[in-house]
């Protein structure tokens, strides 16, 4: 028997203007961003139509930015009562920008995607459909980059270190940097945090005992900006955290089968 889960995901009435967006939702959306204002309002209309039909909120969680993000996102809330919007005072990370998103999160699933615009907000509902699909065994529908419209040097990176992973920590998956990803908020607390934590999460939810789906996406351009995050000391940092991984999987018993006996049927 696997832990049980119980994702709400079905296409329902999204949230109306008259209520302010505040009943609970069954989906929300964390897209971790810094100094993206330029990437913004296209990635949030396309959430939004991406998701029309189904209860959903969207958490732009702004890591610092010292552009005009706050700005931008309070005109857009102005005629999208679902977008949140959630503050670091200094610049912490993706990881934990990501982290803070799903704290505030108020749905039974949460998707991620990056905040630069590059995830196609299209593929949600096919990340949302195979978590559903999967029943109680998958608790992670995660997208896989194809069509890479990065530079060289990122690719051949990312490459490197999806091999490297896959070969040590064995968890079936070609691609852990996409930021399409599906996960039971409830499964997400679960899970061990620490600084990159993001790109070890099929790793993780098989730890807990659940399986891993996949869906292929494909990768597009930025239109506005450049990225926050550099490659090689992201590499370096990999590395650590790769040892630290498998030594944390290593250490931790395999997630204990659990059947509750009900008095009542007796």
């Amino acid at each position: 028997m696997m832990p049980s889960r119980s994702p709400r995901t079905a296409a329902t009435a999204g949230p109306s203007a008259a209520d302010g967006g505040r009943a609970a939702p069954a989906v929300s959306v964390v897209a971790p961003c810094r100094d993206e204002a330029g990437n913004l309002p296209e990635l949030v209309d396309q959430i939004g139509t991406a998701l029309a039909g189904r209860t959903f909120e969207v958490i732009v969680v702004d890591d610092g930015s010292s552009d005009d993000t706050a700005t931008v996102l309070a005109a857009l809330h102005g005629q999208k009562p679902w977008l949140r919007h959630v503050r670091h005072e200094r610049p912490t990370g993706q990881s934990a920008a990501i982290r803070s998103g799903i704290l505030a999160a108020r749905g039974d699933v949460i998707v991620t995607i990056d905040g630069d615009g590059q995830n196609d907000p299209a593929y949600i509902p096919a990340l949302l459909d195979a978590l559903d699909k999967g029943g109680n065994e998958v608790a992670l529908a995660a997208g896989q980059r194809t069509g890479r419209v990065a530079s060289l040097v990122k690719r051949l990176a990312s490459r490197f270190a999806n091999k490297l992973r896959s070969a040590v920590l064995k968890d079936d998956t070609r691609d852990t940097g996409c930021g399409l990803k599906a996960l039971p908020r409830e499964v997400f607390l679960r899970l061990p945090y620490f600084d990159g934590w993001h790109r070890y999460l099929p790793a993780l939810v098989q730890s807990e005992g659940y399986c891993v789906t996949h869906v292929d996406v494909v990768d597009r351009a930025r239109r506005h900006g450049r990225s926050k995050y550099g490659i090689l000391d992201r590499a370096l940092i990999g590395v650590a955290d790769l040892i630290g991984v498998w030594w944390l999987l290593r250490r931790r018993r395999h997630a204990p089968k659990m059947t509750e006996t009900d008095f009542d049927a007796r």
